[in-house]
């Protein structure tokens, strides 16, 4: 009975103890969601370090223990070009808007390759991850991010071999360039957007995974990469120009051969890809919460 007593009396010293050292001020504040929740964009810019470490993660996994290495960023759009520009520049004689096939063939692909790889990554890449995402607390955004980012090393790399390609056909870009960076930024946010919703709706339904690859395949045909917009009979254009990437990669296009910009089409394009991200968004943290029960 002593000992008990002599017990409580430790364990209440210990207790007072341990009040005496609790900050004054809550760390953290538990509350419920009403209706859509919070996107929690401070919660993003804390783990940012964790973001980085990802796309170095990504980045080194892609090409490792390949042969080639990085040149497989290049080889994609390469290859493509050459073959689009057999059958569709020389055999079909496809329109290019005065621009040497080739590069018109290549300067589409370029941001189409980015966005495809980046969409089809980080749609797989919660269930890629599902070890991290069931032991760990983060923001689940991250993962997706990252896949969409470490995209980017692949983009600037595949951008050498088309200068390289401008400087054979004596094309130089003008002060159009400078868009350049917003039309990359523009198509990084689709990218996201679209790849983490699919990437929370893979979580749930599996068959994302299968059906995502042939949809790629789709989207690209009905996007102006092999052909240019002016071909589309203009009482269906408005129908191409829903399409966010007829602008971004027309965009791409006037960019880097100093044609004029359609300021109407890359609005639309630059509206439809921030709704996409928001809806995207606000989708993703509101499934969020069942991700380490389903995965």
């Amino acid at each position: 009975m002593i000992r008990v007593i002599r017990g409580c009396s430790l364990l209440g010293v210990h207790l007072e103890a341990a009040v005496d050292t609790l900050p004054e001020h809550p760390v953290c504040v538990l509350q419920p969601s009403r209706g859509w929740v919070a996107l929690n964009l401070r919660d993003l810019w804390a783990y940012r370090e964790l973001l980085y470490f990802l796309i170095w993660r990504d980045v080194k996994v892609r090409y490792k223990q390949t042969v080639l290495g990085v040149a497989w960023a290049v080889i994609q759009p390469l290859f493509t070009m050459l073959v689009f520009s057999l059958f569709f520049g020389k055999l079909a004689h496809m329109p290019s808007d005065e621009i040497p096939y080739p590069l018109f063939a290549l300067a589409g692909l370029l941001p189409w390759t980015f966005f495809s790889n980046a969409v089809s990554s980080s749609g797989n890449s919660l269930v890629g991850s599902a070890n991290l995402v069931t032991k760990v607390y983060f923001p689940r955004m991250i993962i997706p991010g990252a896949a969409v980012l470490a995209g980017l090393v692949d983009l600037a790399i595949a951008f050498g071999v088309l200068a390289v390609m401008m400087l054979i056909y004596g094309t130089a870009p003008g002060w159009g360039l400078c868009w350049l960076p917003l039309l990359v930024l523009v198509l990084a946010f689709l990218a996201t957007g679209v790849g983490m919703w699919m990437s929370a709706l893979n979580v749930k339904y599996r068959d994302i995974r299968y059906a995502l690859p042939f949809l790629i395949q789709l989207w690209m045909f009905a996007t102006p990469i092999i052909y240019p917009s002016s071909l589309v009979p203009e009482k269906w254009r408005w129908l191409l120009a829903l399409n966010p990437l007829t602008g971004i990669i027309e965009g791409f296009r006037a960019a880097l051969f100093d044609r004029p910009l359609d300021g109407t089409a890359f609005a639309l394009s630059t509206g439809v890809t921030a709704a996409v991200f928001v809806w995207a968004a606000y989708s993703f943290r509101r499934m969020e919460a069942r991700f380490a029960d389903v995965i």
